[in-house]
């Protein structure tokens, strides 16, 4: 473990209700990100620029961010998916961009309606326009563990994606499970695989779902690797609507319970979080899946 700190991008405003039937009002958002923030969370995905029509839970994104202020919006993200999404990002304050690029033929088609190859040829020009425009630029690498109709991806197959999103020098690049069946030895061998691809300057960020129940161990594999930045979800709410039984992102507060316990630093006092977590819960109307808030912080003995 090469850091004494682990950094959560709470994911919970946008990933997270992204696959809700439930729509969130505007001014929910608001306040979910803004308490987010407040209690010490600074890099914040809140909205993404995609089509209401196919995601209807992100169809405010304009109004959303309209109301934030100003001091969220140095580690804002707004999730892209093509370079139209880019077109309405550059009219936003918004820093920071995430563009997806998915690993597989068969998903990227259904997720962003074209090939792995014509993707990347998008990709390149979207780091190129929003770098120009003076944004910082991540690029997810979704499915790099697993496709829901294409099976286990090869790492092989990882590590020449990375290769390539790599020489257009995004300064992150995060490896998404994005159907949650990874384990900690998968992550450790594609954390070292795609490593030995990239300029040693690019940061590397870890994206797990728990529908497996491995996404928290999946989450230590890579802190054990030396990724420091870490997704996670406020109750582990979330999926992908493009993926067939994506449920769930790891919970903030249970990756947070953990890493604190472990003896890294966050910044985030994890129970400035639970009012955050009984408003989805009040809002989407269940209980969410994160289990801290109903457990508690168990406490240390002093000294």
């Amino acid at each position: 473990m090469s850091s004494s700190t682990v950094t959560l991008v709470e994911v919970a405003p946008r990933d997270g209700l992204q696959n809700e039937t439930t729509l969130l009002g505007t001014e929910d958002k608001v306040s979910l990100i803004e308490g987010a923030f407040a209690a010490g969370l600074r890099r914040i995905e809140v909205c993404s620029f995609v089509n209401p029509k196919r995601v209807p839970q992100m169809a405010d994104a304009e109004a959303v961010l309209s109301k934030l202020s100003s001091q969220v919006f140095e580690g804002a993200i707004g999730l892209v998916l093509n370079e139209r999404g880019l077109d309405r990002a550059l009219e936003t304050p918004l820093q920071e961009i995430n563009y997806v690029v998915v690993v597989t033929d068969t998903f990227s088609q259904k997720n962003q309606g074209m090939s792995v190859a014509e993707n990347l040829v998008v990709a390149k020009n979207v780091v190129e326009r929003a770098s120009n425009a003076g944004l910082r630029v991540s690029i997810t690498l979704s499915a790099a563990f697993g496709c829901p109709f294409e099976g286990e991806v090869a790492v092989s197959r990882l590590v020449d994606v990375a290769r390539v999103v790599g020489s257009y020098m995004p300064f992150e690049i995060a490896l998404a499970d994005t159907i949650g069946v990874a384990v900690p030895i998968d992550v450790k061998r594609r954390i070292e695989a795609v490593r030995e691809v990239l300029d040693p300057t690019i940061q590397l960020r870890c994206h797990f779902h728990n529908t497996r129940n491995t996404g928290i161990a999946s989450a230590w594999a890579a802190v054990e690797s030396g990724v420091a930045h870490l997704d996670a979800s406020l109750g582990g709410v979330g999926g992908c609507p493009f993926a067939p039984n994506a449920t769930g992102n790891i919970p903030t507060e249970d990756l947070l319970y953990m890493a604190e316990r472990s003896g890294f630093s966050t910044g985030i006092d994890v129970q400035n979080l639970f009012p955050l977590i009984e408003l989805l819960q009040s809002r989407l109307g269940k209980v969410v899946p994160g289990l801290l808030s109903r457990a508690g912080v168990f406490p240390r003995l002093d000294g």
